[in-house]
């Protein structure tokens, strides 16, 4: 059986709390699935272990592929860029060049359709426009496994609903883990 996520025995440890208890999980390849959870159930802080944002205190993961994850809202962004400038930063974070980032630009800013603002500071966009572009960016790079965190809450429902096509549609084969408290 090839999976793409296997947390085994996962345990992560705060001062004076233990977010995640013993948990094992195993995602096969090419599925999808829904985390659901209340606030402060350790969702958010399973995602972070999952995408190396932190560290299990025990416990062993295999993750078998390449994650885009849109976790919180403005990750990976400079808020002083523009949206543009924005693409370029989070390509070359994810080792991309500038040239092959070119070549990405009109996919993105086409399906993130928030017209003239992508030239204006992300710090002036509003939460709708930070997960159009967030989203936009995430799928161009084409992962193995895909993570989404509630981000997709803030924006418009004719957006989510583009989104969640797009998923079914254009992203056959990647691992889906799709989180929320709703």
């Amino acid at each position: 059986m090839e999976y793409a996520v296997e947390m085994l025995n996962i345990t992560k440890d705060f001062p004076g709390i233990r977010a995640n208890d013993d948990v094992t999980i195993r995602l096969k390849k090419g599925t999808i699935h829904a985390l659901l959870g209340e606030n402060g159930a350790g969702k958010s802080t399973l995602l972070k272990m999952l995408t190396g944002v932190t560290t299990p205190t025990s416990g062993d993961m295999k993750i078998n592929g390449e994650i885009s994850a849109l976790l919180e809202l403005g990750t990976g962004f400079n808020p002083e860029y523009n949206g543009y400038e924005n693409i370029y930063l989070n390509g070359s974070m994810r080792g991309f060049s500038r040239a092959e980032m070119s070549d990405k630009v009109e996919e993105i800013t086409s399906f993130a359709d928030i017209g003239e603002y992508i030239a204006q500071p992300i710090k002036t966009y509003s939460s709708g426009m930070l997960a159009r572009l967030a989203f936009a960016v995430m799928v161009c790079f084409k992962p193995d496994i895909l993570i989404v965190d509630e981000a997709l809450s803030v924006g418009d429902v004719f957006f989510q609903q583009k989104c969640n096509t797009y998923m079914k549609e254009e992203m056959k084969g990647v691992t889906k883990l799709l989180v929320t408290h709703d």
